[in-house]
């Protein structure tokens, strides 16, 4: 039986998009059939792959992308493509990093990464069809820049990769649906209902392996994850909060008041 972990590095370091599709795609696969195991203990370096464009460039020097032209709204998707493809990485590289979890850890990161090929491949299909393709226009690194932040501890990573930054996509989801749909691209609104309910079942495994791990240490989860956001100067929520989707997510009702109190 092969080793799970060099599969997943082999993923995670391939910089064509393509071959990363098929990589992650053949991983989860051979994951579903039994064919890897996930006991080894060998350290292995990790290297994260991408395409020379998109050019990354500071958040604020990313340009505001308005809906109501084809080139905004090329824009608008491509901006979310990239945080697809980011989250392939990412979901490889929770499952890559960290070592001695339980066997359903990687169970459901391999899934995440599946699915996460799977929302950018129709993501970029939508891009395409107003005449662009993934690396047009410049993005931002921040999704990967907090990965690599808390590379050192897997409670802080699922605190602040899917259980913060990718929650706010919950959030910012419903608003660019209403504004696609106001400027008429009502199929790409109708992509983003399949990436919206994924993403509360990706918030949601963030949310439950934050709590399995702070159980294991004797920490209360919900003021741990306030001393975090705290401690890494981390972003804050989006307002409003899209409530409903964070507390099928996990989120508990007294903890989304605490969060919006502090914003």
């Amino acid at each position: 039986m092969d080793s799970l972990f060099p599969r997943l590095a082999d993923a995670l370091a391939a910089s064509d998009i393509e071959s990363k599709l098929t990589l992650t795609r053949s991983l989860a696969e051979d994951w579903q059939q039994g064919r890897l195991d996930w006991h080894d203990a060998d350290p292995l370096e990790l290297l994260c792959g991408r395409p020379e464009k998109p050019e990354l460039i500071p958040p604020k020097q990313v340009p505001q992308r308005s809906p109501a032209t084809v080139e905004g709204r090329a824009r608008l998707l491509h901006a979310i493509v990239h945080i697809e493809f980011t989250a392939i990485n990412l979901a490889l590289d929770h499952a890559a990093r960290f070592r001695g979890l339980p066997e359903s850890y990687y169970a459901d990161w391999i899934g995440v990464a599946a699915e996460e090929a799977y929302h950018f491949t129709i993501l970029r299909e939508r891009l395409n069809s107003l005449g662009h393709d993934y690396g047009d226009f410049p993005a931002h690194a921040g999704l990967w820049e907090m990965a690599m932040k808390t590379a050192d501890d897997p409670l802080a990573r699922m605190a602040l990769v899917p259980r913060l930054l990718e929650a706010r996509g919950l959030d910012a989801t419903p608003p660019i649906q209403r504004r696609l749909e106001q400027a008429g691209d009502t199929a790409s609104a109708r992509v983003l209902n399949i990436i919206l309910r994924d993403e509360i079942g990706h918030v949601g495994l963030g949310d439950r392996w934050f709590r399995h791990l702070c159980a294991e240490r004797g920490l209360a989860p919900e003021s741990t994850y306030r001393d975090l956001l705290s401690r890494f100067k981390a972003p804050r929520p989006i307002t409003p909060m899209n409530e409903a989707a964070r507390l099928q997510a996990g989120f508990s009702a007294a903890e989304l008041a605490a969060l919006a109190e502090k914003v």
